[in-house]
């Protein structure tokens, strides 16, 4: 039989009916029409690939099927938006279908409908689509201006803001975007945590969970949110806040479109920013909130303040004092404080008390006039009895807050914050208060250029006293400024890196919990890593603690003279105001005694390790007693104090109790009790004397 063989026509008639029919699926992969459903196990993909939409069970146990959106690009399945979290689709099978007017519906096989986007436009000819943003909009097929949509899923976000989305309210239309956590990491359906934008009186943003408020963010200040001043120290983030008759809300964007980041609610209760990082292929926390005890709503009361760094955290502002004393001992501060002397606004003797580096009160029952300065804000403030309270609302020295109420939720940070004016009556004014406020301005006049000219001398001075130095410190950091000086210190020798206190805050996460390594008398020690990868611990000054301040010029004062491979290294410090940090290079594997009195760790300790431990020990002290510049007694040498290196080297490290003998010297003669307070020997307390050659070990506290 003869074969029949198809005509080059026939076969070039269909490569292009296939052709055409491939390339119109491609060109339509990012969208649905009233003809095309989505069918659960099909999916459509934002034109760049970042996106895609589909059907998804987030629990392998479980049989409810949701819509959603997820990343394409990142390795961890990722969800930032669900369409029906609160009503899954259980043990069926369901279509996404966009209606002949543009409503999108969810629809099992027996046409009982799921979900729909409520408040949808009616569109003539409607296409829904997902953008390389990741919202879903419903637009007309003509509209490619990607400006007007009938409905978006930015407008419904779940747990997850992204880049672009708005929390806020659209005053015009009603809608109010909030995102709420998942109930939990497999569930997506509503949590119990809830950020809202609040619009009573100067908007802020708060963290509900179900009616209890449990963190507020504060208003816009015109460059960050007054709850958040790390965001002083982003660079890679944009943001704004829109308050108009329209809408009021807040967003964010990112400098470099190569960024991957998020901001979520998570199940536990946690607002985190979050950022992908391509070479672990992990979501790395940039910033959370709450990370603190003053993070609560309100903690100390009206018209008290927290500090997380003091002990107890809450203090009442000037001019008041606990409501409930024995409460307060308690460390229980919400009580608040009340007025020591009643306000007699009618003679007009009020003044007003400065708190820095504020977070601004609640704001909700403040009002608000952008058109006024400072002093006219003070001015309005005293001319109204109920005034307890003014401020600038934008940064940059223009709009001002009144406060009518007792001011609640009031914090301060080491950095970032605002100037807060409180009413007082005149008794509990400060005698430099008011003569401070009257004579700001000429001051300032005066200020600005003695203090320029004076840098200029002493940088001038320090560049010639370099140059005729020999030795000369280099230390190659983003971080470094000047050479270190401490008012109380002998400096004529001493030069070591100066850190900004912007960057420890930042290094550390703002000193959180997870970056806290330990605490001794000096005060917590906590974990950073620099710009350079460079990891380092710093040693905070405790305001409450009694050794700190004489330790930390000791520690100045001998560390920085002090090279020997067996010595913790010195790399700077930090001075700005109260704050006084040391920065020390970071042991990955903390100190002795964690070996020592480890059952399990202890078992590592070999002999071999355990001999280099106890030479590189005995050298750092020959250096110390014999070997240096100075002969220096350590006095707190014990297993605490010796820190190891990534290769168990060990370091002798705290030398706040160290003494510099004179090189003739065998004794010198000590009036303090050497060690940590808590733990030092009842015996060690008799001896007033200090032996080079006989109570070197016993008055260190060594054998307690």
């Amino acid at each position: 039989m003869r074969k029949l063989s198809p005509s080059p026509f026939l076969l070039l008639l269909l490569g292009t009916l296939f052709s055409s029919s491939s390339s119109s699926l491609s060109a339509a992969s990012d969208t649905l029409t009233p003809n095309s459903p989505l069918a659960d196990g099909d999916t459509i993909v934002s034109a760049n690939g970042t996106f895609v939409l589909g059907f998804f069970a987030p629990n392998p146990n479980s049989n409810n099927r949701y819509v959603g959106i997820w990343y394409n690009k990142v390795s961890v399945l990722t969800y930032v938006w669900v369409a029906n979290r609160n009503n899954p689709l259980v043990n069926i099978t369901g279509t996404l279908s966009l209606t002949a007017n543009g409503t999108l519906i969810i629809t099992a096989n027996d046409s009982t409908v799921f979900w729909s986007s409520t408040g949808s436009s009616t569109v003539g000819n409607p296409v829904a689509q997902i953008l390389d943003n990741g919202n879903f909009v419903v637009k007309d097929v003509k509209d490619d201006s990607l400006q007007f949509f009938a409905w978006q899923s930015f407008d419904h976000p779940t747990d997850t803001l992204l880049p672009g989305m708005k929390i806020g309210w659209n005053l015009r239309s009603g809608l109010n975007r909030t995102f709420t956590a998942w109930a939990s990491l497999t569930d997506p359906s509503s949590g119990p945590y809830t950020m809202v934008m609040d619009v009573r009186g100067y908007q802020q943003a708060f963290l509900w969970s179900g009616s209890k408020r449990t963190w507020r963010a504060g208003p816009w200040n015109g460059v960050r949110i007054s709850g958040v001043p790390e965001m002083k120290t982003y660079n890679i983030f944009t943001f704004q806040f829109v308050c108009n008759q329209e809408e009021v809300y807040y967003t964010y964007g990112l400098k470099d479109p190569s960024i991957i980041s998020r901001l979520i609610v998570n199940h536990t209760g946690l607002v985190q920013r979050l950022v992908w990082l391509d070479k672990s292929n992990q979501w790395n926390v940039f910033w959370f909130a709450p990370k603190d005890q003053c993070d609560s709503v309100s903690p100390c009361g009206p018209m008290g303040v927290c500090n997380p760094n003091d002990s107890p955290i809450c203090d009442c502002v000037q001019g008041f004092v606990p409501k409930y004393p024995t409460n307060w001992g308690l460390r229980d501060g919400t009580g608040g404080c009340i007025r020591k002397t009643p306000q007699d606004c009618r003679n007009g003797t009020d003044g007003f008390v400065l708190v820095r580096e504020a977070k601004l009160p609640d704001t909700s029952s403040s009002t608000v006039d952008m058109s006024l300065s400072l002093d006219q804000c003070r001015a309005k403030c005293l001319g109204n009895c109920s005034c307890t309270g003014y401020a600038n609302a934008d940064l940059n020295g223009t709009g001002c807050i009144i406060w009518r109420t007792q001011l609640t939720d009031l914090r301060v940070w080491p950095f970032g914050g605002q100037d807060l004016y409180v009413r007082v009556a005149a008794a509990d004014l400060s005698p430099t208060t008011e003569q401070s406020h009257h004579r700001g301005t000429a001051a300032t006049i005066i200020a600005i250029p003695v203090t320029l000219g004076t840098i200029l001398l002493l940088t001038l001075a320090c560049f010639i006293r370099k140059m005729r130095r020999k030795k000369r410190v280099e230390f190659p950091l983003a971080s470094f400024t000047n050479p270190c000086n401490y008012q109380d210190t002998d400096s004529k020798d001493l030069e070591l890196p100066l850190f900004d206190l912007t960057t420890i805050v930042a290094v550390t996460d703002n000193f959180s919990a997870k970056n806290k390594l330990g605490e001794g008398g000096f005060g917590p020690v906590f974990m950073g890593t620099l710009e350079d990868g460079l990891q380092i611990a710093v040693k905070r000054l405790a305001k409450t603690s009694v050794q700190g301040r004489t330790e930390f010029r000791n520690e100045l004062e001998l560390i920085a003279k002090l090279q020997h491979r067996n010595l913790v290294r010195l790399l700077g410090c930090c001075i700005h105001g109260e704050e006084k940090m040391l920065i020390y290079e970071y042991m990955p594997n903390k100190s002795l005694d964690v070996f020592l009195f480890d059952r399990t760790k202890c078992a590592l300790l070999d002999w071999k390790i355990r001999y280099e431990i106890i030479m590189g020990i005995a050298r750092g002290l020959l250096y110390l007693h014999q070997d240096s510049r100075f002969r220096i007694i350590h006095r707190d040498l014990k297993a605490s104090n010796i820190l190891l290196d990534k290769e168990m080297n060990p370091k002798i490290s705290d030398f706040g109790m160290a003494r510099i003998f004179g090189g003739d010297e065998t004794e010198v003669n000590t009036r303090k009790i050497v060690g940590t307070y808590s733990d030092t020997c009842r015996q060690n307390m008799q001896w007033t004397g200090s032996s080079l050659l006989n109570r070197m070990y016993l008055a260190s506290g060594f054998w307690c």
